[in-house]
């Protein structure tokens, strides 16, 4: 199983980093759930989660995704995970590093919640 969340992680990355929103819904199961932080607000479904991912593209360019050694137990993984950007409007750049937890179900992400802190 490591082998297919490496691969769901990896499609999920690489639609960041392109600023793909479609690829990043692709991973999804369609009534999945995603929440950005602990406390966040849910994001439920394909729709929800492509308004959570669609202003990426508009915002952040340069984009690097790299993910760490995934954990797995049965249907769930985690992992940890740097994402580095520059904001267009600035042209700061961020570090932004965290934690990923993932259910899965029938090959998609059922569920994805994630543990960040950017700097700056």
């Amino acid at each position: 199983m490591s082998q297919v969340y490496r691969q769901l992680l990896e499609a999920f990355g690489r639609g960041w980093q392109g600023g793909d929103v479609d690829a990043i819904v692709a991973v999804f199961s369609p009534d999945a759930v995603f929440l950005e932080t602990p406390f966040s607000e849910r994001s439920v479904g394909s729709d929800a989660i492509r308004a959570y991912w669609k202003d990426v593209p508009t915002n952040q360019a340069e984009v690097t995704f790299k993910s760490g050694e995934i954990y797995a137990a049965g249907p769930w993984f985690a992992t940890e995970f740097r994402c580095t950007y520059r904001r267009r409007r600035t042209g700061e750049w961020v570090d932004a590093r965290g934690a990923i937890f993932c259910e899965t179900k029938d090959g998609k992400i059922a569920e994805m919640r994630m543990y960040w802190h950017r700097y700056p």
